[in-house]
């Protein structure tokens, strides 16, 4: 399930690198035998919106959905296990997953962040990564519902990702996680993610400004197969 690395970069903050990755990024998704065969028609809404929409508000969309709540956080066990103990253990457990399989994460994030979650599958076999993809299963049905109620054109991301995965997206497994109160104001945003890194700041940020991660995939998509090493890992 190589191709899953795209689908980790379409969930990166976006930038102008990302941006002109994205034609290649189509026509590879599209040729991808162990995809649905609609994957291409599904995404083609989000990839013409990121392709034609000025840069600095399709950052500011990405912002708003994903960085400003837990509702819709990219970190896994967020939702699973919020601020608890277990998450710490959870975070471990993961990493050493990733150490185990060769791979050393280098990028500045936490390991439970899906893009990096999703890149690790990616070097796994293709029944493995549909099961270790299937084991966050109930937080991406969550997130394709929540996303589809608020319709926005990163939904049939995870729709994908459920599919993929082998996951039913029924009404009560879109429903067994309550997504958490979201902040209303900055100071209750500050409060709830006091502890988290948090993406946007005071000032516009620099559309070239790609982190490592996403700089190494977009190098994988750009360059020849075997020609690059993986985004957001090394060997």
């Amino acid at each position: 399930m190589k191709a899953l690395h795209l689908f980790s970069l379409l969930l990166q903050y976006p930038t102008l690198e990302m941006v002109s990755a994205l034609d290649e990024l189509e026509s590879r998704l599209a040729a991808d035998p162990a995809l649905p065969p609609d994957t291409r028609k599904r995404l083609a809404p989000l990839i013409a919106r990121l392709s034609d929409q000025d840069i600095y508000a399709a950052q500011e969309n990405y912002v708003e959905l994903f960085d400003r709540g837990r509702a819709l956080s990219l970190h896994l066990f967020e939702h699973v296990h919020g601020e608890s103990r277990d998450r710490g253990q959870a975070m471990v457990d993961l990493r050493e997953r990733y150490v185990a399989a060769g791979l050393d994460p280098v990028a500045n994030e936490l390991p439970d962040y899906l893009p990096l979650f999703l890149d690790y599958c990616s070097t796994l076999a293709e029944d493995s990564a549909r099961e270790a993809l299937s084991e966050p299963g109930i937080v991406l049905v969550a997130l394709a519902a929540r996303l589809a109620d608020r319709e926005s054109d990163y939904a049939p991301v995870f729709a994908l990702l459920c599919d993929i995965a082998g996951v039913e997206m029924d009404e009560e497994a879109a429903n067994s996680l309550p997504p958490p109160e979201d902040p209303e104001t900055l100071p209750e945003l500050d409060a709830q993610w006091e502890e988290e890194e948090v993406r946007f700041t005071n000032e516009l940020p620099d559309p070239n400004a790609a982190c490592p991660q996403a700089s190494a995939m977009i190098r994988r998509i750009l360059e020849p197969e075997g020609g690059a090493p993986r985004g957001g890992t090394e060997s």
